[in-house]
This record gives structure tokens, C-alpha cells and sequence, in this order.
């Protein structure tokens, strides 16, 4: 009898170590609708290296993502880490939403310069950048050509005008795409425009609202000047959009990333050149950022926070900006022989980094795009002043910060 008990005991303990590893989910919500390759294989050698733990990663449309992610958190059943817009950082976690994360002075020292600005806030950081981009013009030579115009850089405002204006009454083409929708693109289309004419939208030393200026109104007035010569009704249209009338030859010339020429048709011959400077700045760049959150109270909020780490640094983030074709959120050169964008069109995007601005961080930022996009709907539509209506965007910006 002894004999058996022993041997069951021994059993028992046999079988508790032979046991299989508690079983452990990290959710995560990917924004965009869809999972890159690069990432896939980050998540896949994360569980391959942390037995019994499952990724469950969601892809969710833009539209809907961030406010999902969002209205999780605060009923109190969090996702463990989301890939959000930046914009979205500063609300989170002064809501209490996300961690503070923590990014060590090495991988600080990789990043091009104003990166970290997207993601700052109260002398932290809320997020890992994950994907970033500039912006530069695209011009179509066929139309510019055809409306015996010779297809240059245009280096200032009144060149891109006269350009865009010699299509439009030249060619069935309009000049330039314009983008009015009530989008967050709309505003960071403008944006691109207010930096290259030495214009912001807040201090990020002190907080205080600086877009009620000089360089503002001038902004607006140009994009409502350029609305003379852009594609019918600018207030239906977002940037992809813009692509789509691109490709059909039906506007001259219009603002987008990196990954534009792989979006467009092979027959259009085109350049890409800098944003053209405005009457007080010179040639800049909005810089966007989507990053990593890792959100507060989840169950596995250990195991979110490796993985945001693992998904946004060296090889993993290079695999990423490559094969999507973003502008390099890290300064490879420093880490590796061979980079991507060497090229004279990558540099487009690549040199105007230190001259650009980043997408300001509002507590609001729901309030920091319907502050803008009302200022460029009401210069659309001839609704005001561009100084009074960017008196009164001004107004609702600091309600938002």
C-alpha cells in the first residue's frame, strides 16, 4: 500500500511538471486594416520565444481603430498594445489610458531629428514610433508639358501657382489636387504648407497657441487661392482620393508620401520634388508619426510592452520602412552599410526632415482637426477672412490643448 501511494504521488508530481505552460493572450489592435509582413514575423518569433503566450492580433480600419482602441480602455477591458496615430498619445496618457514607455538614450540617439516631439508629452514618452513619413510634390510632366509649361520644381509658392494655373486653363486637367473633407489628412495637407512657410500650430516649450499669425493667414489665403485651380468640389476629396484622380490624368500636381510612386500608374511621367517655400519660410515638411501604444491594465501588460519594444527597433523597424516604403524613422546609416534611400527620390523626403514640423500634440485632438479643417473648409467656400477664420481656429485649438 505504501508502495502504491508512493507511486502515485510521484505521478502526480510527474504529471504537474510535464504540465503545459499557463496559456497567456496579448491582444493587439493594429490600425489601418491590415497586418504588414514585416510585423507578422515580429509577432511570430515573439510567441516562437515566449512558450504559451498568443498575439491576437486585430487589424482595424483607420475610421474606426482609434476610437475602438480608445472606448475599450475607458470601459475598463483594454487591449494590451495598439499601433495608433501619434495625435491620439497626449489624451491617453493624460486620461490614464496608456503607460509612459521607456526608450534608452541609445535608440533616442537614432531617431531623425523631431521624431521624438511626436510622441512627448509632461517630459515622457507615450508611444514607439513605428511608421513616419514626409511629404514632397508630384507633378505630372505629360499635363505640365501639354500646357506649354517646362516640368521644373516649381521653388516657390507663385511658381506651384503659375504651374497649376497654366494646366488648369490649358489642358481638360486641373491644376493641383486640394483636399476640404472633414479628414485628418485635410488638415496635415495644410500643414505641409504652413511649415514651409515658417508657420505652427502650438510652442511645444510652452504650450501656447502660436497659429493665429501672420504666416498662418498667409497659408490659408494660398490655399484658398489654390482652390481657383484645383479638381471641382476639394470639400469631397481626402489624399487618396487625390491619388485616384492622379492616376486618371485628371489634376496636375498634389501633395503625398513616399509610397506614392508605387501607387501610381507606370505610364505618367513624373518628378518629385521639395514643397515649395512660402513667401516667409522655406521648403518644409509635415512630420507624422503612428506609433505603439501600450495601454494600462491589461492583463499581460509585461509581455505588451516587450513586444511594442521588439516591433519598433533595429532589423524589425528597417523591414518595415523598406518594404512599405516610408521615410526612415531611424537613422540606419548609423547601424547598418547598405540603406534604402540613397536615392535622389528618397532624398526628397529624407532632406527636408530638420526643416519640418511635427503634427502637434493636443489633448484634444479631435479639437486640433476641427479647428484647421474649419479654417480651410471656410477659405474653401468664401466663408470669412482667412484672418478671422484663423483668429477663430486659433479659439478652438486652445480649447483642445
Amino acid at each position: 500500500m505504501k508502495y502504491i501511494k508512493r507511486t502515485l504521488f510521484l505521478l502526480v508530481m510527474g504529471l504537474g511538471l510535464m504540465a503545459p505552460v499557463q496559456a497567456e493572450e496579448v491582444h493587439m489592435v493594429m490600425c489601418g486594416g491590415e497586418i504588414r509582413e514585416a510585423d507578422k514575423a515580429v509577432i511570430a518569433a515573439f510567441e516562437a520565444s515566449h512558450a504559451g503566450v498568443t498575439v491576437n492580433a486585430e487589424a482595424v480600419p483607420w475610421g474606426t481603430c482609434q476610437d475602438k482602441s480608445m472606448t475599450l480602455a475607458a470601459a475598463g477591458d483594454p487591449v494590451g498594445l495598439a499601433y495608433i496615430g501619434s495625435r491620439t498619445l497626449k489624451q491617453l496618457g493624460r486620461s490614464g489610458l496608456i503607460l509612459p514607455v521607456n526608450i534608452s538614450e541609445e535608440k533616442q540617439a537614432l531617431y531623425q531629428p523631431g521624431i521624438l516631439a511626436t510622441v512627448s508629452d509632461g517630459g515622457q514618452f507615450w508611444g514607439f514610433p513605428h511608421a513616419f513619413s514626409t511629404k514632397a510634390l508630384f507633378i505630372n510632366c505629360g499635363l505640365v508639358e501639354a500646357a506649354g509649361e517646362a516640368c521644373v520644381a516649381p521653388r516657390t509658392w507663385t511658381g506651384l501657382y503659375n504651374m497649376a494655373k497654366a494646366v488648369n486653363d490649358n489642358t481638360s486637367a486641373a491644376g493641383i489636387g486640394i483636399t476640404g473633407k472633414d479628414f485628418d489628412n485635410t488638415m496635415h495637407q495644410f500643414l505641409n504648407y504652413l511649415y514651409s512657410n515658417g508657420g505652427s500650430v502650438s510652442d511645444a516649450a510652452t504650450g501656447e497657441i502660436t497659429f493665429n499669425s501672420p504666416e498662418a493667414i498667409e497659408t490659408l489665403e494660398f490655399y484658398g487661392k489654390l482652390a481657383g485651380v484645383a479638381q471641382e468640389g476639394p470639400m469631397g476629396y481626402e489624399r487618396s482620393q487625390l491619388t485616384q484622380l492622379y492616376n486618371d490624368g485628371q489634376i496636375g500636381m498634389y501633395i503625398n508620401g513616399p509610397w506614392g510612386a508605387g501607387q501610381h500608374n507606370a505610364n505618367i511621367a513624373e518628378i518629385v520634388v521639395p514643397i515649395p517655400a512660402g513667401p516667409s519660410g522655406e521648403s518644409g515638411t509635415l512630420l507624422i508619426t503612428d506609433s505603439v501604444a501600450v495601454f494600462k491594465g491589461s492583463a499581460n501588460e509585461g509581455l505588451a510592452m516587450e513586444l511594442a519594444d521588439a516591433l519598433t527597433s533595429g532589423e524589425a523597424q528597417y523591414d518595415l520602412d523598406s518594404s512599405w516604403g516610408l521615410t526612415p524613422i531611424l537613422q540606419y546609416e548609423k547601424m547598418m552599410d547598405d540603406v534604402y534611400y540613397t536615392t535622389d527620390y528618397w532624398q526628397t523626403f529624407v532632406d527636408p526632415i530638420g526643416r519640418g514640423g511635427p503634427e502637434p500634440m493636443f489633448e484634444d485632438f479631435k479639437a486640433l482637426q476641427m479647428g484647421i479643417n474649419s479654417a480651410i473648409q471656410g477659405m474653401i467656400l468664401g466663408e470669412g477672412s482667412a484672418a478671422d477664420l484663423v483668429a477663430e481656429a486659433a479659439e478652438t485649438l486652445a480649447e483642445g490643448l
